[in-house]
């Protein structure tokens, strides 16, 4: 008699163990199972000068961040000056991936805000977006010199973010 009442019992603890470890994740922290594996390449044009391309292969010996943006994304709007802030820095290069975007609307949104990147790749279709596993804009990659991705942030970063994450990280990668 006593065992009938045990199960349920026990079934509730685990549900509610469960449920604080849940709790307590961040949730900008989706684990990416890219972390730790070679960058899918690409070839895109660029943003400013769609008669030439760029591809992660160019920046294979150094570490970089790769920046996944739209104009139409209120978040990269809120997220900008800290990258323009970052780009001031000069820790890494950020390179931009215009996600989904219209040009020219890209291109006044950087007039007006500043750009930060040392270029933005055009993704006009999202199908890079794709290989990187991109959930929404925006989000953000750390890339070692060997082209591996060692972080990926999902949502705008923070300047407590560049402090405390990045740029220690950028700066073990050099």
């Amino acid at each position: 008699m006593k065992a009938k009442f045990l199960i349920p019992l026990i079934l509730f603890v685990i549900l509610v163990g469960f449920l604080a470890v849940g709790l307590n994740r961040d949730p900008q922290e989706i684990p990416s199972p890219l972390i730790g594996k070679q960058a899918p390449a690409f070839e895109l044009p660029q943003l400013a000068d769609p008669g030439k391309t760029f591809s992660p292969e160019s920046m294979k010996g150094k570490p970089w961040i790769l920046n996944v943006w739209a104009s139409w994304c209120v978040a990269c709007r809120e997220e900008h000056p800290v990258l323009v802030e970052l780009g001031k820095l000069q820790v890494a290069p950020i390179i931009g991936l215009d996600y989904k975007d219209k040009r020219d609307d890209a291109m006044a949104m950087l007039a007006r805000q500043g750009d930060p990147y040392l270029l933005s790749a055009f993704d006009a279709k999202g199908r890079v977006g794709i290989d990187y596993g991109v959930y929404g804009v925006p989000e953000t990659y750390v890339i070692d010199k060997t082209g591996v991705i060692r972080f990926k942030h999902i949502g705008p970063i923070t300047m407590e973010l560049l402090r405390n994450k990045i740029i220690p990280l950028l700066d073990e990668l050099k």
